[in-house]
């Protein structure tokens, strides 16, 4: 029987591969996010290393206590529904609030520009 600190040789290896390419998927987007220089850019490479890093570790993590424990051990999967479906949302709130924040500046740097020349703000228009 296995005792609780033993694991097999093709669990411990499978786990531990899984385990780097996970940290590895996490590093490219962390990498990423320092590489790259604008906003929108910038989000999209931790959001993709999140994701997949995660699912990764989920992955070596269920293996490993499924080995360790002899029974199918499934709490991961709780984990990477939340990981799924939380990060492209929080992906896409953070980038709608730029967009937001970048049209609203542009629309008042067009309005400053139309005021210093003389025109009145079209006040009539309404706000997109």
């Amino acid at each position: 029987m296995i005792g609780a600190t033993e694991l097999p040789g093709w669990a411990a290896i499978t786990t531990a591969l899984l385990v780097l390419v996970g940290a590895g998927l996490t590093l490219t987007g962390s990498l990423g996010l320092l590489r790259l220089q604008r906003f929108y850019e910038r989000v999209h490479a931790p959001t993709l290393g999140a994701t997949l890093g995660t699912g990764s570790i989920l992955i070596a993590s269920m293996v490993c206590f499924t080995v360790l424990q002899t029974r199918p051990v499934l709490h991961e999967i709780l984990i990477a529904v939340f990981m799924t479906i939380t990060t492209p949302i929080t992906l896409m709130l953070l980038v709608r609030a730029a967009l937001f924040r970048d049209r609203h500046e542009a629309a008042r740097r067009e309005s400053m520009a139309g005021a210093s020349s003389g025109e009145r703000p079209d006040t009539d228009r309404p706000a997109s």
